[in-house]
């Protein structure tokens, strides 16, 4: 299935005046009082999107990506801000007077040309190991597979690092999850209303200011036997927490053959970047000099209900340091003791 042009922006509509907390890759925000800011982040992120007339590849492949490589583009998204930690820093914002230093070194890597190390004429070759022929798409578990294959010299460390930096190599989590199937078996539907219970038992003991509204709806009279809005539960638990972690780089997914880069979520909603508009490929106008404007969505980012949502996605986070990697662990310890400890 092949999915084309379907971003409009003028069908999106501007970012809710809300009073609950907008977590974007580990930042919380107030849409009343830090909109601003909020704005600025998502549009700091690297957007990349369908191109056309960039060079064939392969040599005599496609010269556009519009209705196969929106998945190869959330990819590269989600590993450009890995690329954005590492080497500048989650803080970093863009700045409209043009790509300069390590932020112009990143986006150059990404270039629709076959000699950037992250370009989809790469990601499209490393895909062919993986049984994908060039043109076709792809899901989020082979595209974090090509990543994983494809890590190149910018995930390492840098001369500039701090000498506990050095030891330890940066590594980046892609972690493919299937969360469950399009329906919920009703033998099970008891068990995940313990663990929803428990959920929110959890929320408001540790004071995380979580919206635990969404998954107290699996205990109405009527969606308590309704194992699509039980789905949708379970996901946004899930998503709540990793959106919340600090390491956080967001998740590659969407819905069916169509997919989308989630960045954070607001009440019931996740917010992502999507990829399904054809632009012109970029090329540099001297050597070194890049237009980047095309490469940040400066329109309100896109937003969806967690219950439209596909059930296979990956999962992304990167641990620059050691100390990264043990909180990151001490984060998905407690979430797991405290969900166990009470079944």
């Amino acid at each position: 299935t092949l999915t084309y042009d379907t971003l409009r922006f003028s069908d999106t509509p501007d970012f809710p005046e809300t009073a609950e907390p907008v977590w974007i890759l580990g930042k919380k925000y107030s849409a009343l009082t830090e909109k601003e800011e909020l704005l600025n982040d998502v549009t700091s992120r690297l957007w990349f999107t369908y191109r056309r007339n960039f060079p064939a590849i392969g040599g005599t492949g496609p010269t556009s990506d519009t209705g196969w490589g929106c998945m190869l583009r959330c990819g590269q998204m989600i590993f450009a801000q890995a690329l954005i930690c590492r080497h500048i820093g989650r803080e970093w914002r863009w700045d409209k007077k043009g790509a300069t230093g390590e932020y112009l070194r990143i986006l150059t890597a990404f270039l629709d040309k076959k000699d950037s190390y992250y370009s989809i004429h790469q990601i499209a070759q490393m895909g062919v190991g993986e049984g994908k022929y060039i043109g076709q798409w792809y899901g989020p578990n082979t595209v974090a597979q090509v990543l994983s294959c494809d890590s190149g010299p910018l995930c390492n460390g840098y001369a500039g690092a701090p000498d506990s930096h050095r030891l330890w190599k940066p590594l980046v989590l892609l972690i493919p999850l299937r969360l469950g199937l399009s329906e919920i078996n009703e033998a099970y539907i008891e068990t995940l209303k313990v663990f929803l219970l428990l959920y929110i038992y959890f929320i408001e003991k540790q004071n995380l200011m979580l919206t635990s509204g969404f998954a107290r709806k699996a205990f109405s009279a009527e969606s308590s036997r309704n194992t699509q809005t039980l789905s949708a539960v379970v996901y946004y638990c899930l998503f709540q927490h990793c959106f919340m972690l600090p390491q956080s780089l967001g998740v590659i997914g969407g819905r069916p053959n169509s997919a989308h880069y989630f960045i954070g979520y607001v009440g019931d909603e996740l917010i992502y970047l999507d990829p399904h508009t054809t632009q012109p490929a970029v090329e540099p106008s001297d050597g070194t000099y890049i237009q980047d404007d095309s490469f940040h969505c400066q329109h309100p980012p896109c937003r969806m209900h967690v219950s439209e949502i596909d059930p296979s996605i990956a999962v992304g986070f990167i641990c620059n340091s050691e100390e990264d990697f043990d909180d990151w662990c001490q984060h998905i310890r407690k979430v797991s003791t405290t969900l166990s400890s009470k079944t």
